[in-house]
């Protein structure tokens, strides 16, 4: 498989495991952990799971074809897509430091992949 192609599903894998996120933090707002049953009709912690679950699966089988240690740090961009999912979503502030932490983190996961 072209390694592009790889770098840009693994790519996505973080897109799909930061909007798992997003749901999680929703879920988290109604969880009662007493009422275990509840769990299963919590929709953001279905829908979190989900997401995160196919993003796993999927980078798991991109890892057949790619190296680890060029693919792993592209889930690092996870980071970045929750604080602007969580901005957008969840109206969550970005400040000037975690601006400065997701150009860090752009720039360390394009050094790796070059």
């Amino acid at each position: 498989m072209n390694q592009i192609l790889v770098i840009l599903i693994v790519a996505l894998c973080s897109v799909f495991g930061a909007i798992g996120q997003i749901f999680f933090s929703k879920a988290s707002k109604t969880m009662d952990l007493t009422k275990p049953f509840e769990l299963l009709t919590n929709y953001s912690l279905v829908i979190g799971l989900l997401c995160y679950g196919i993003a796993t699966i999927v980078y798991i089988l991109m890892l057949k074809h790619g190296k680890l240690s060029i693919l792993y740090p592209i889930i690092a961009l996870s980071y970045v897509w929750v604080l602007f999912l969580s901005s957008w979503l969840l109206n969550e502030q970005i400040t000037l430091i975690k601006s400065i932490g997701v150009f860090m983190i752009i720039l360390g996961v394009a050094l790796i992949v070059r």
